[in-house]
Order: structure tokens, then sequence, then C-alpha cells
């Protein structure tokens, strides 16, 4: 029955909430009232002691002074069943300076015998203060206890830890304490301070992380575990979460400091970490200064801006201040999104997405003639390695025939720099994306060495980018969602992984390193077990590899390598002044030469059959191996 009331209240709260006007009229009507209640008790209600026509008079001067400060403080505005000590401060403020004002009128209309409307009995003033301030109160009070009431449910909350019984820690428990749905239930928190193990924090014990067992979590039903450490370390953070990952609970990190701050207080900002989080790579440090210097009143273009690399290059580029940002891509529905975002938070940003294929030679051209791009950072290209062996025409039709029309252009058209996006796949290739990619590098570091050119050419080399479209996570999270299997193609497999953040601002930083003709290599740190991200990925869904998620080894895939190179064998490196930058020193090569190839493929390029296209890779590409793969049909 009680349940049933519940549900009838909280569809009406979710329906309706109080207009500001109301709230607005309702606080007016409590001002006025007490007023003429303050009166009546002043005066044991006994009315033919004063004059009531003064009384109204008064009422309607006090009425004006609290609306002033009403509208002034807006303690009318938000929402009542939210209700917070800050919108209490507003009550309190509003009706002090009101009191205040009405006090000075009064002592000044005794002492120059103003008309009597003005002279307000003191005792009056501060009866009515109190009730205002009291009924306002209550009033939002009420309205938030009944819907605390009505919202919260007879179901268990689940048991949670907060690491961190500092600042954050504390605001965090204040938060699920406050939590209307009553969800989470505190157990205590884990802090490695050792001065304060033992003790209570705002009347909950505070464990070491060494009462982190099995046996712990099991008996005390811990299902939630909460990081909120302001500023934490990011190899603390891998840390504490590879502590937690085998117990099965929910991992949830919470936002920056500064995000809470700004009042968005609400469980909902809990989140689970990310397989990101396992990485624990210390935030890179950029010269802010050099790439502001190289940016700062430069037309931009993108190539490929709708995708993961070239829309978070963009969302980068919008910190400096640019003159004009113009993003290139064939894909129509993400150049819409990503329009939107910018606008929505980077208005200040002045872009252009441009739908467009980068090997249509004469549309690009009208595009370069048009804006006169001074930086260009070349990330279209196809990237997924099954899809491009089977497909080795458009691969090459792609990656290599938009990197030649964009990259000449570039020279055409005066551009300072021309940073482009390769992949570690091109390091001694056996798969058609990579091939291509590796001609790519060989056309830019070739075009490098052209005489009478000032384009500096710039190429960037990294590998998988975690959540990129179409990486492995991604995949993983959707086959996690439908219970599986998840499918890994050989045990031993790993990879390099990055984040997309970490990777762009290394693009930046490596834009603007260099005289042109290098190829910038990222540090990526130790390559991962594919096996591995796997295994964290369901342990950090609440499941249990093996059992709750089955995984299934399907052997690798056409063209794919067991490990992944950064650098050739011949390509020895050298350090840069940034520690997670190095270049590989290749060989000239002859850009004619090169030029002169691909001009010959690129327009009989549909006039082969597979096996020629792979053919005629293998002969520009050194070291790249192949597996023919040949279509049905």
């Amino acid at each position: 029955m009680i349940e049933q009331f519940k549900e009838k209240v909280i569809r009406v709260f979710k329906k309706h909430s109080l207009p500001r006007w109301l709230v607005f009229l309702i606080d007016s009507a409590t001002v006025f009232f007490s007023f003429l209640i303050a009166y009546m008790l002043r005066y044991n209600f006994e009315v033919y002691t004063f004059d009531l026509s003064v009384v109204w008079r008064q009422a309607f001067l006090v009425l004006a002074v609290y609306v002033i400060f009403i509208f002034l403080f807006k303690s009318y505005s938000g929402m009542i069943r939210h209700t917070t000590i800050r919108d209490t401060y507003k009550i309190i403020l509003t009706n002090f300076i009101s009191l205040a004002v009405l006090f000075f009128v009064t002592i000044m209309s005794r002492q120059y015998e103003w008309n009597d409307i003005f002279n307000i009995p003191i005792s009056i003033l501060l009866i009515h203060s109190g009730a205002v301030t009291i009924l306002l109160f209550f009033f939002r009070v009420f309205v938030k206890i009944f819907y605390e009431f009505a919202s919260s449910s007879s179901r268990d909350s689940k048991n949670v830890l907060i690491y961190g019984s500092g600042e954050m820690g504390i605001l965090v428990k204040r938060l699920i304490e406050g939590d209307p749905k009553n969800q989470y239930k505190l157990k205590g928190f884990i802090d490695d301070d050792k001065k304060i193990q033992g003790k209570k924090v705002d009347g909950y014990k505070v464990f070491s992380r060494r009462v982190l067992t099995k046996d712990f979590i099991e008996n005390e039903d811990v299902t939630v575990f909460i990081i909120a450490i302001k500023n934490i370390a990011p190899s603390k953070k891998k840390e504490v979460i590879e502590s937690m990952i085998g117990f099965g609970c929910d991992i949830l990190d919470t936002p920056s400091f500064d995000t809470w701050m700004n009042g968005h207080l609400e469980v909902k900002n809990l989140k689970k970490v990310k397989i990101e989080d396992l990485l624990g790579r210390d935030p890179i440090t950029l010269d802010l200064k050099k790439i502001q210097d190289g940016l700062f009143g430069k037309t931009i273009l993108v190539t490929g801006g709708a995708g993961s690399i070239g829309s978070e290059i963009a969302r980068q580029l919008t910190r400096f201040n640019t003159k004009q940002l113009i993003l290139v891509d064939q894909a129509e529905t993400p150049s819409f999104y990503l329009g939107e975002e910018l606008k929505s938070k980077f208005s200040h940003c002045n872009f252009r997405i441009i739908i467009g294929d980068v090997t249509r030679s004469e549309y690009m051209e009208g595009i370069f003639r048009k804006y006169k791009p001074e930086i260009v950072f070349h990330a279209a290209a196809y990237k997924h390695v099954p899809l491009m062996e089977n497909h080795p025409h458009e691969a090459f039709r792609v990656n290599v025939g938009g990197t030649k029309t964009i990259s000449e252009l570039a020279i055409k058209y005066k551009a300072e720099k021309f940073v482009m996006i390769s992949s570690d796949k091109a390091v001694n290739p056996t798969n058609v994306m990579g091939a291509t990619k590796k001609i790519c590098e060989l056309l830019v570091h070739a075009l490098s060495k052209r005489e009478g050119i000032t384009t500096q050419f710039i190429t960037t080399r990294f590998g998988n980018v975690l959540g990129s479209n179409g990486s492995v996570i991604p995949l993983f999270n959707k086959q996690i969602a439908d219970g599986g299997p998840v499918t890994i193609t050989h045990p031993d497999i790993t990879r390099y992984f990055m984040t997309i953040p970490e990777a762009c601002q290394l693009v930046l930083e490596a834009g603007f390193m260099g005289n042109g003709g290098e190829i910038y290599v990222f540090d990526m740190g130790k390559p991962v077990k594919i096996l591995d991200v796997a295994l964290n990925l369901i342990r950090l869904s609440g499941l249990e590899p093996h059992k709750d998620i089955k995984i299934k080894v399907v052997g690798l895939r056409p063209g794919e390598k067991l490990y992944e190179e950064l650098f050739a064998s011949d390509e020895p490196m050298m350090a840069t002044h940034h520690p997670k930058i190095s270049i590989a020193q290749v060989a000239d090569n002859d850009c004619e030469k090169i030029n002169a190839r691909i001009d010959k493929i690129l327009p009989s390029l549909n006039k082969m059959s597979e096996t020629k296209v792979i053919e005629e890779m293998l002969d520009i590409v050194p070291g790249y191996t192949s597996k023919f793969v040949e279509l049905p049909g």
C-alpha cells in the first residue's frame, strides 16, 4: 500500500516541478501574511490596539523590501526537492539584509518624524524576520523530505567502501548518504595514512588496504568500491584498481574536484573506472608555448576530422588561438555529431565541417584554394586490418592516394607543416593496411627531401588507441554486454596501447619539434597482452572470467602478427627532448621514383587483381610479407 502511494507521488514529481514564479509567489505571500501574524502576536491578537490601515500599508512596504532582495539573491530559484545548504544561505541572507534595511528605515523615520508607515516597531520586525526564516526553510524541507520519502525504495542498498578519507572522500560519503534513492550504504573508509587507520572519520572507521581480502569483502558484503582521492597519481590509481579487480565489486571513480565544486553533486557522477586507468600513465607534459607559437592565428586543416584521432586533434586544437579549423571527412553522421559537440562545448572556436573524400584531388584543391591552410594534420585513412586485407584496392586508393593528394596540395599552396598519422603496423608490415601506411611514410619522408619546397613534412607513428573506432575495447565491451563469449585471436598476442588524448597531445608536440623529414615514434610503455585486456574488462564489469563470461580463442586473422614493433631493425632510434617521443632514423628515398611508382599504380588500380596490387606493394615496401587472400567469387 505504502509502496503504491510512493510510486504515484514520485510519478507526480517526475512530471511536474514547482515553477519559479509560483515559488516566488509563495515566498512573497509568506512574507506578507507573516508580517500580519507578527503584529497579532506582538499585541496578543487584540486588533483594536493598533491601526489596521497603517499595518496593511506597512505590510506592503515590508513586502516591497523583501521582494527586491528575493530577486537580487534569487532565493526562489532552484528545484525545491533538491534544496541544499546553499539555498538555505540565500534565504538567511535575504532575510538578514531585508531586516537591516527595514531597521534602518524605522530608525530614520523616528529621527526625522516620517510618516507612520515607515515607523515599524522593532519587536515586530524581529518576530517577522524569525517567522519568515522558519516558514521559508520548513516549506523547502517539507517538500524535500516528502520527495525523498516518495523516491526511497525498500530494496537493499549496496554496501560501499570509499578509498580516501580526505576532503573528497567525505564529500562522496555525504553525497551517498543524501541520495534519495538510497542506492548505497557506507561500510567505512580505506586510507593509506597510518595515522588515521583504526580511527573514525565522520562517524565511519578507517581501514588499511591490507584488509582488502576476498574474505573481508564477502563478510562485509561489499559490492561497490569508490576511489575518492583528489589528484591521485595514475600509477597509484592503477595499483588500487588492480588490488580490487578480482573481488567482483563495481569500482567507481569520482569526477574532477572542480566539477564537483561547480555544483554537479549527484550520485550519477560516479562512473565505473575504465580500462585506460590500468595503463597507469603519468600525465603528458607539453611545450605549450612552442605549440601555441606554431598555431597562433593559423588556419588548420584536419583530414579524417570526424574519426577517433582527427576529432580528438580538433578538440585539442580548441585550446589554442587558431584563426580557423577546417575538418574534412567523408563520414556524414560522425561529422554532424562532431559539429554539434564543438558548437556546444567550444563555441569560441571558429571551425568549418566539410564533407569530402581526400582522394578527390579537384575537390580537395578547392578547399586548399579557398582556405589556404598553413598547418595540415592528415589523419584520414582506412585502418581495419582484416577488412583491408580483403580490400587492397581501397586500402591503396584511400591511404596512399589520399596521402599523395593532400601532401602535394600542401606543397602547392605552401602550407608550413604537414603532419601525417602513421601506425606501428607500418614496421615490417605483414598486412595490407600496414603496407599502405609504410608507403605513405616513404612518400612523406621522400617529399621532405625534395628541393625547393617550404613545407615541413612530419610523420608520427604509434600503436593501438584505446577506445578508437574499431579498436578491440568497444568490441570486447559489446561481447561482454551480450553475455559472451569474448573472442581473442591468440592467447599470447600483445599490442601497444595508449589513450586517444595521449596520442593526440603527442601528435601536436611532435608537429612543432623538428625541421621536417622526421618520423616521430611515441613511447607507448610496455606491450599489453590482449588476453589480459579481455580479463580485466570482464572483471571491471563485475563478472568473473571463464565462469560468467567465456573466452574463446579464434586464431590469428590474415595479416595479423603476434606482436607489433615501433622500430624496424634498420631504423636506429634517436632521443628527443621529450621523454615520450623518439625519432626513427630512416634512409633517404628517391622522391621521384616513389612518386612514379604510385602514379603508375593509382590510374590502373581497378584493372589489377588483388594479387597484383599486393605484388606492387611488395615491390615498393622493404620487409613486407603477405599471404595472398582471394575473396570468394
